[in-house]
């Protein structure tokens, strides 16, 4: 049977102002950026978590309630643009800086906006991406 070992994870609540300091003194210090993601919480309020590699480990920062965070792509390059931008196509959050002039990977037939998945009924992204219709 291998040998797993445990894996440490430890989560750290920050502000928006801490997000860029943070990601340049991780690059400093050779973190790896495992990946970017984000929730809505129970209240509607979104949640973007930088997880970071650690040796044996990953630690987790989460910003709570803001929907206009800055970007990191500067400092982790594709690593932060990707899910940056993936983020922002799917939920009501903007990162500054990052290029939104072509959909990642939404259809360009879709509605126009940030967050659309999360703030426009399927029944009109639909009639939308298959008929042309606007709000009908």
């Amino acid at each position: 049977m291998p040998d797993y070992k445990t894996q440490v994870y430890s989560k750290h609540s920050i502000t928006r102002d801490e997000i860029v300091p943070l990601a340049q003194r991780k690059r400093a210090e050779g973190a790896t950026l495992a990946m970017i993601h984000a929730f809505l919480d129970d209240k509607g309020l979104p949640n973007v978590s930088y997880e970071y590699e650690i040796p044996g480990g990953i630690e987790s920062f989460t910003v709570e309630g803001e929907h206009i965070l800055p970007s990191i792509h500067e400092i982790y390059d594709k690593g932060a643009e990707w899910p940056e931008r993936e983020i922002m196509e799917l939920m009501d959050i903007v990162f500054e800086g990052v290029d939104t002039s072509k959909r990642l990977f939404m259809p360009e037939t879709m509605l126009s906006g940030q967050g659309q998945i999360i703030v426009t009924p399927m029944d009109k992204l639909i009639k939308k991406a298959h008929f042309g219709e606007e709000d009908k």
